[in-house]
């Protein structure tokens, strides 16, 4: 794009700003980008139980959680198979012993949100079960696992 095609939409974009006064919704989101901590830039697949705890209790000590960073995401390889019966994704079981509840409960009982990684495919990125054809069942799975309760 050339800069004589971007001038037209930027004085479109002052205009639209003096029509509309810039208002903008006063509702409390949208105040900060949304921050946190993923697994899959430093560790990719080496990941378990223990090092996802570790890393809730730092982004606590360290002064993370109340400089914002509230998320905590699980990425890709922490999924090992699906049921054949309830056809519900298993965490793997050696890396991940006590489950994802368990793993879920403790990084919310630290002040986090939790946040695990899915695909839309039949597998992930990494080869793991993906939720195609599943949807509903992992939506309510991740649900039961991520979601704080009162």
């Amino acid at each position: 794009m050339n800069r004589m095609s971007t001038v037209p939409f930027a004085v479109l974009s002052v205009i639209a700003l003096a029509v509309t006064g810039g208002q903008c919704l006063d509702n409390g989101l949208g105040l900060k980008p949304q921050m946190g901590w993923n697994s899959w830039n430093h560790f990719h697949c080496g990941i378990n139980e223990q090092l996802i705890k570790d890393t809730a209790d730092r982004m606590v000590s360290t002064g993370l959680l109340a400089a914002g960073y509230v998320y905590l995401n699980l990425d890709d390889c922490w999924a090992k198979t699906r049921d054949n019966t309830t056809h519900v994704v298993a965490p793997d079981p050696v890396a991940f012993p006590s489950g994802m509840k368990a793993l879920g409960d403790y990084v919310h009982s630290k002040g986090l949100k939790f946040g695990v990684y899915s695909d839309s495919g039949s597998k992930t990125c990494a080869g793991r079960p993906g939720s195609l054809g599943y949807e509903d069942i992992d939506a309510k799975t991740y649900a039961e696992w991520v979601s704080r309760r009162p």
